[in-house]
């Protein structure tokens, strides 16, 4: 075969060709019978999404590619595993036409390798090549994850090492470059882990422990550090700095348990690099300006988590400092690109449509925060749950504040009812990067009833209620206003669900749209849904109007514009 004169082109060529044949050799192998040693396990997935886009100017389901002229966008990624010889397969093709994933303004289309490696363990030693998903403690210093909601996919294309020391300790080593779509950044990464494990040799006390400790090392390539000098010799001589090529992160974490108690504690630091502070003060004629600007600082984290659990009673608390922890492939990423960290979320998720709507996602610039969580049984047939978190900036302004009540009641054999309160106290200019927005307040009673007609027939009610707080002047409701949500849903196991609901504005605040007469509009976000799964089969079918919000899903939130037409989605197993 003659490939293109691009060297890229004809490497990524032969390696498609390469894993092709791998997996041609596999399905030929697939029925060797058991007795001759030659057979192979072959599993995998395929997931597939596709949305019609149908354009409503009133919500603000306009003005992007999809809605003006492509009125239509798939996703779809097909997985194979297998596994044969004392050797691991992982093969997986994404395709994308018309997306809004990787961006919900704009349109992507593409296709390729999303993911391959192959694994192989030799007496104490694991060797893995190709993508990998890892990471070290709790992800602070490193995560390679997917996010699939959201097109986050930080893999680290290279190799990984892992060597048994013992039964109790581990060391690990990986290198590689992070993956941007079907391509990589240029920068590269390195780290090393050791973890291990201690546990008590007396019988009066029982205790373990699992400590560990990190290092990671990113080296910028040539091209993202010209591309930096280049803007700092934009700035002033005070703002300005010599930038470096490499940035270290270290971290110690362990977590410690003694009978009914567990205590998980991690701090890490990060040495002095250049960094994008979006809300950074630097002095221009005289003048304070706010907004991007790099800033050549090191960074912190001192996260904790206490858990006692007994029967009937489970009390959680959690603490987290952050600062000016931002570790990315290459410092002009921002949002949720080119991530090598990942900072635990210390806020409550929650699963209600008005619950869920404003959500805090984690301040790299500087957080501390604070979450309790309290679950508890009384008898038989109640449950109580309290949940109360606070965040805040490092010079104690306020960004987010939640208090939660959640009462269970098991009502005999076939049914379960559910009622609650939420409060709300959320920073909506610094969390959605709107000026002036200032402060959302909130108070959401819910309720929801759930009942098992027979065998095969359930059905469930949802009911919730938004009472938002007034602008400073008192003359008009924060942001949308009050909203109104029902949901209705009907079960026929082990196949069907069926689900109607509504998110009516019914007190129009700051933002909602306006009719020619200036008047603020009470708007209706219906949504009808039909679910059917059949063996190891699920499909969806979904007419869908979403007002603009807040997204979060793995502690990683975005502002998403609003959205209006109809998603099909399929996941298959086999």
């Amino acid at each position: 075969m003659d490939f293109p004169e691009n060297p890229k082109y004809r490497s990524k060529v032969r390696l498609y060709l390469m894993l092709f044949g791998i997996f041609f050799g596999v399905s030929s192998r697939a029925q060797v019978p058991v007795a001759q040693g030659q057979s192979g396990q072959l599993s995998g997935n395929l997931q597939a999404n596709a949305n019609f886009f149908l354009r409503d100017t009133l919500i603000g389901a306009a003005n992007t590619p999809q809605y003006d002229r492509q009125l239509f966008g798939t996703e779809s990624w097909l997985n194979l595993n297998y596994s044969n010889w004392g050797f691991d397969f992982g093969f997986r093709f994404d395709v994308f036409n018309q997306s809004n994933l990787l961006n919900p303004t704009d349109s992507y289309s593409g296709q390729g390798i999303g993911n391959w490696f192959v694994r192989k363990t030799v007496d104490k030693l694991s060797i893995q090549a190709g993508y990998i998903y890892d990471q070290v403690g709790s992800g602070i210093v490193f995560r390679a994850y997917e996010e699939r909601p959201q097109l986050i996919d930080n893999a680290l294309v290279g190799l990984k090492l892992s060597y048994a020391l013992s039964p109790e300790w581990a060391l690990r080593a990986f290198a590689g470059r992070q993956k941007q779509q079907f391509d990589t950044y240029r920068s590269s990464i390195r780290g090393i882990a050791l973890d291990g494990f201690l546990s008590s040799r007396s019988d009066r006390f029982w205790w373990t422990s699992a400590p560990g400790i990190g290092i990671v090392a990113r080296t910028l390539d040539d091209l993202s550090m010209n591309s930096l000098v280049a803007t700092l010799n934009t700035y002033s001589a005070k703002d300005a700095f010599v930038p470096k090529y490499n940035a270290y992160a270290f971290t110690f974490f362990n977590t410690f348990s003694a009978g009914d108690f567990s205590w998980y504690v991690e701090t890490a630091y990060k040495t002095r690099e250049a960094i994008n502070d979006p809300f950074a003060r630097s002095v221009l004629n005289g003048d304070t300006i706010t907004g991007d600007r790099f800033v050549n600082k090191p960074g912190s984290v001192l996260y904790t988590t206490l858990s006692y659990s007994v029967k009937n009673l489970g009390l959680t608390l959690e603490a987290k400092r952050t600062e000016r922890f931002s570790f990315r492939t290459r410092p002009q990423e921002q949002l949720n690109r080119g991530m090598i960290h990942f900072l635990p979320p210390m806020s409550r998720v929650n699963t209600y449509r008005l619950t869920s709507r404003y959500n805090a996602a984690t301040q790299e610039q500087g957080e501390l925060a604070f979450q309790a969580d309290v679950r508890a049984g009384i008898g038989k047939s109640w449950r109580i749950n309290l949940n109360a978190s606070h965040i805040a900036r490092l010079d104690q302004e306020l960004l987010y504040q939640e208090a939660f009540f959640e009462l269970q009641r098991k009502i005999g054999r076939r049914a379960n009812a559910i009622a609650g309160v939420q409060h709300q106290n959320y920073n909506q200019e610094i969390f959605e990067f709107k000026p002036g927005a200032g402060r959302v307040r909130t108070i959401t009673p819910f309720a929801e009833f759930q009942y098992k007609i027979d065998e095969r027939h359930s059905w469930r009610a949802e009911a919730q209620f938004m009472k938002m707080g007034r602008d400073a002047g008192g003359s008009i409701r924060q942001d949308y206003g009050d909203w109104l949500f029902a949901l209705a849903e009907f079960n026929i196991a082990p196949s069907w669900t069926f689900s109607l609901s509504d998110m009516y504005n019914i007190g129009p605040g700051r933002n909602s749209p306006t009719d020619a007469q200036g008047r603020k509009l009470a708007l209706h976000f219906p949504r009808a849904d039909v679910f059917y799964r059949i063996k190891t089969n699920t499909f969806m079918l979904s007419y869908v109007k979403q007002v603009e919000g807040v997204v979060c899903t793995g502690g990683i939130c975005r502002l998403e514009p609003a959205f209006s037409g109809v998603k099909f989605a399929l996941n298959s197993n086999f």
